[in-house]
């Protein structure tokens, strides 16, 4: 008997082990407490995130500047927490109080936002005669009724978020300090992940998934990050551009320009919808202004500032990117929403070279 000669499908083994494991696992998810585990894995997860996003930082400074690790750390997370500082004493009191300010003044604004309608309607006397200006003036009412309705629950989840930002305060330190380590030892971690890989794998499939690791690194860094460069910049743009404009609640209005932006295709409109909100009850003439300046600087960024910043970073066509935000969104939320675009990118690559390498295989060349 030939010693050398494997046993047919034992590599598969492992692969069943690990699969009845998983099923045992999901099969008997009411006895394991989800929340409790997302709840200590938070710090871990949050310092995680908070490492991957400053580490380019951290390795800029120690290559230009030639200094050790420890103070290029120390300089990225004074420059990043000047600007925590800075948004927590400057830009967060005025959002608190812009949103205060809605949320006490909402039903006055919807009496001043009836009362333009009616003024504008009863202006264009012909329309009268067909009917159009009670409907007009019934509509209108009942838009504003329910936009309303709607910015009183938000204003309502707002502040009940406040009141549990101290346990999230506490995360966040925590998270901050666990991430000081992770840069500090990341080649330490590094290393020893490489070590496993290669005891626990064959030395190919090692080298590949390692090199595979770096790939997906770049994908994602490089996209988070541009596209946080690139959704700051429009918010500033924004902010500036409102003010010159005179508008209401400018600050408030840029911030969620902002944030949203940070979503391909649909971020501008999930930004723009609460944004004219805010300023029709105040003025319908200025929101249809201020939805002009926001379709005017999303293009602006599409066309110009996107590509400038992000350049073909993931290199993928517009319908796998809507899909990856419309999966992501409805599988994981807004964070699904966030991270869908890379994911997809990823996911195109594992496909791409596995289709290669069987189109390969079967030595076909008229492909």
């Amino acid at each position: 008997m030939n010693k050398n000669k494997k046993i047919p499908y034992l590599n598969l083994i492992p692969i069943l082990i690990i699969s009845f494991v998983l099923f045992k696992f999901i099969n008997n998810m009411e006895f394991v407490n989800i929340s409790l585990i997302l709840g200590v894995l938070s710090p871990f997860i949050g310092a995680f995130a908070i490492a991957y996003l400053i580490n380019p930082m951290v390795m800029k400074i120690e290559k230009n500047f030639t200094i050790p690790r420890g103070f290029s750390i120390l300089i990225s997370y004074i420059i990043v927490i000047g600007l925590v500082v800075f948004v927590i004493t400057i830009i967060t009191p005025n959002i608190l109080e812009s949103i205060s300010n809605l949320a006490t003044n909402t039903s006055e604004y919807v009496v001043t936002g009836q009362n333009y309608i009616e003024n504008l309607v009863n202006k264009w006397d012909f329309l009268h005669e067909f009917g159009i200006t009670s409907f007009i003036q019934e509509k209108s009412t009942d838009l504003l009724q329910k936009s309303s309705d709607i910015l009183s629950s938000v204003f309502n989840e707002v502040i009940n978020q406040a009141i549990n930002v101290t346990s999230v305060v506490i995360n966040l330190l925590l998270s901050v300090t666990i991430s000081v380590y992770l840069l500090k030892d990341k080649e330490n971690f590094i290393r020893k992940i490489k070590r496993g890989l290669y005891a626990f794998l064959p030395k190919e499939r090692a080298r590949k998934l390692i090199s595979l690791s770096r790939e997906v690194d770049t994908i994602f860094s490089r996209y988070l990050i541009g596209k946080l460069i690139d959704s700051i910049i429009i918010g500033f743009l924004c902010f500036l551009v409102l003010t010159i404009m005179r508008m209401p609640y400018a600050l408030l209005i840029s911030v969620i320009v902002g944030i949203t932006n940070m979503i391909p295709y649909f971020g501008p409109i999930i930004g723009a919808v609460p944004s004219v909100l805010i300023v029709l009850f105040i003025n319908p003439l200025k929101a249809l202004w201020v939805l002009i300046a926001i379709l005017v600087l999303q293009q602006f960024d599409g066309l110009i500032l996107g590509p400038k910043i992000l350049g073909d970073q993931v290199g993928v066509k517009p319908f796998w990117v809507i899909s990856a935000i419309v999966i992501g969104g409805a599988l994981f939320g807004v964070l699904g929403m966030l991270i869908g675009v890379p994911v997809i990118a990823v996911i195109k690559l594992l496909v791409e070279r596995y289709i290669d390498r069987k189109i390969e295989e079967k030595n076909i060349k008229e492909i």
